[in-house]
């Protein structure tokens, strides 16, 4: 069912402010690293899961997802697996295409990872010639990196194509490394049966690829020296790495001694994650929060079985409050709020974030769960590519289905540090504003962006981001117009758009929680030449409607200040004063002065996939030309929800 939550309801959890950038160190602060040595759990006598050969206790684990789990493996039974060729790797180079490398390579992982969890459902060896294929065909190529993931080399040439000489740690060379090691734990003996060789190839590619070069190099991910006396820029890297090269750790390593100094490395890197951290939200955006706060989950649960539950941090409410982001960050009907390189629609793993609740003791976030796998019921508990997840969702997946299904909207989740502010009420409508500033981590040009719903429905949207090229992490990213603020809810002043950088940035950013009223100023945002002295924006989400007012003094007029929204749906201007918007069920009518302003509709088609399977063909950009330039005004806008 779905339920709007209550006035006490929304004065917990977020209520409290995070000292900024506060030092937390809460792992290393756990233990020494020779006090470590005596909490391992070592020999895997960690895991949970039972043997290969003890069927009665598989059958007891996966029970109603068995069947699913067979079903997707005998997919790949006849699967030939993929050659990933050296032109794969050059069109990176050549053309900026990421996919040609990365499909192949990523059907393969799916192939294996099907295939090990429908063996290990099953039990009686049918899928094991495919899997020994899948392995020897992962040991034989010469880098798990994908071709996007190279570094640039010293010479500055970009360097996308493997190097037999250099093992780098990357996101999916180290979740290559994790999966090939729970192969090597459940089915050793099964492989020793065929020929001793697989296992140890098996063994000597996780060492040399992921063990050795953990220890043995920097990488910016990990955020440890020399990289933290540069304070690097901690994303999702880290948790994802290092959660993968821990579970490779856990599989393979059984020496007491490399086992605690890999171990407490990661703690003093994972460390740096939640230090970064400034008060639970996810700055890269919905979609990335399973691989960030959702990646630290990961590792904090292995650490958790590593050490007996002797370390344990799900207790503090840092880490509580991101893990609850996802659901405060989901409008409802699939909606999320996607500020950032995130889609404007995601579905989420009930499993997960079930796992993720319970761990941190968070009701609403499980039963969120569970209302997300009321609405999806045929989702199960295999997670792309990752066997430590699909194992784990098989533990908590009777509690899962026996937990009743709420979907509660907070009144508002408030992000003081971040700077974004979620706001709804009885009525039906949702607010999502932003302040914060342009070198955020996947970051869109869109200081002072803001996001309007309606009973669940998009009316001013974040268009998202398409595709993966070599332009969206390179300088031309903000070529791309899904990156530029001229293409979000936010003005273009004197004609002059925001640019990326730190030093454009929000400030005075406060939010009234008795008003329901979220306040940024805006100027800094964008360069001199625009000749903003401020620009203070407001959002104001009342009973029935949302105010917007942008109070402005410039220092000169060049050109015409223009507002811009981006919607789908039907537009129509042809009324003075007054625009309607009618998107799927709902109608909406904004009122503007039209002594001020002079509306204008443009057609924005959409050629990318990524963006036409949440959108539709097209979308739209709604500008507001100020008709008489002036240093100095209001512009209001009073957005109403027509019943």
């Amino acid at each position: 069912m779905v339920k709007k939550s209550s006035i006490f309801f929304l004065c917990i959890s977020l209520a409290f402010q995070f000292s900024a950038f506060a030092q937390r160190e809460f792992l290393t602060k756990s233990c020494t690293a020779e006090e470590l040595k005596d909490l391992l759990v070592i020999n895997q006598e960690w895991v949970i899961y039972p043997d290969y050969s003890n069927r009665e206790a598989w059958d007891k684990l996966l029970g109603s997802h068995k069947v699913s789990l067979i079903e997707n493996g005998e997919a790949y039974l006849d699967y030939e697996w993929k050659v990933v060729r050296a032109t794969n790797y050059l069109d990176y180079s050549r053309t900026g295409n990421r996919q040609t490398m990365q499909d192949p390579y990523f059907d393969n992982q799916d192939a294996l990872s099907a295939l090990l969890l429908a063996e290990l459902a099953e039990g009686k060896g049918r899928f094991l010639d495919q899997i020994i294929d899948g392995v020897f065909m992962n040991c034989e190529m010469t880098s798990w990196v994908l071709s996007a993931h190279f570094k640039i080399s010293a010479k500055e040439v970009k360097n996308h194509f493997p190097d037999v000489n250099e093992n780098l740690i990357g996101l999916y060379s180290s979740q290559t490394g994790a999966m090939l090691s729970w192969a090597y734990y459940f089915f050793k003996s099964e492989f020793d049966k065929v020929n001793l060789l697989i296992s140890e190839r098996i063994k000597f590619e996780v060492e040399k690829r992921i063990l050795e070069p953990y220890m043995n190099m920097n990488y910016w991910w990990t955020a440890l020296p020399p990289y933290a006396d540069k304070k690097p820029k901690v994303n999702n890297w880290n948790p994802w790495c290092n959660a993968n090269v821990l579970q490779c750790y856990m599989l393979l390593e059984n020496d007491k001694e490399k086992l605690a100094k890999a171990v407490y490395r990661s703690m003093q890197s994972v460390d740096m994650f939640i230090n970064e951290d400034k008060d639970g939200a996810c700055d890269e955006g919905p979609g990335y929060w399973g691989v960030a706060a959702g990646k630290m989950f990961d590792y904090l649960s292995l650490l958790e079985k590593l050490t007996g539950g002797k370390i344990s941090i799900f207790n503090k409410p840092e880490i509580k409050a991101m893990a609850e982001y996802i659901y405060r960050a989901n409008v409802g009907n699939g909606w999320v709020v996607n500020f950032a390189d995130a889609s404007a629609k995601s579905k989420g793993n009930p499993y997960f974030i079930y796992g993720f609740g319970k761990a941190v003791g968070s009701t609403d976030m499980m039963q969120f769960a569970a209302y997300l796998k009321s609405q999806n019921p045929e989702t199960t508990i295999a997670y792309n590519r990752d066997i430590d997840r699909a194992l784990r969702n098989a533990t908590i997946s009777e509690a899962l289905e026996n937990t009743t299904p709420v979907f509660k909207t907070p009144v508002y989740s408030w992000y003081p540090k971040t700077e974004y502010c979620f706001m709804s009420n009885e009525e039906g409508l949702f607010l999502a504003a932003k302040g914060g500033y342009n070198q955020e981590n996947h970051n869109h040009n869109d200081v002072g962006s803001f996001m309007f719903y309606v009973n669940a429905t998009p009316i001013f949207i974040d268009t998202g981001v398409g595709s993966y090229t070599a332009k969206t992490f390179g300088p031309d990213r903000y070529t791309i117009w899904t990156m530029q603020s001229n293409y979000h809810n936010v003005p273009l002043i004197n004609g002059i758009a925001q640019l990326p950088g730190a030093q454009f940035k929000a400030t005075n950013t406060r939010f009234n929680k008795n008003k329901k009223t979220f306040t940024t100023d805006i100027s800094k945002a964008y360069p001199e030449d625009a000749g903003v002295k401020s620009w203070v924006r407001s959002c104001q989400l009342k009973e029935d409607e949302l105010i917007i007012k942008d109070l402005f003094s410039l220092s000169k007029t060049i050109a015409p200040n223009q507002i811009n929204f981006m919607t789908w749906g039907e537009v129509n201007i042809e009324a003075s004063g007054k625009v309607i918007f009618k998107v799927q069920d709902e109608t909406v009518q904004l009122n503007y002065n039209s002594n001020l302003l002079k509306p204008s509709i443009e057609t924005i088609y959409l050629d990318e996939k990524k963006l036409n399977n949440v959108w539709g063909d097209y979308i739209y950009r709604l500008s507001f030309d100020a008709i008489t330039l002036q240093t100095e005004g209001e512009y209001t806008f009073q957005i109403k929800k027509i019943k």
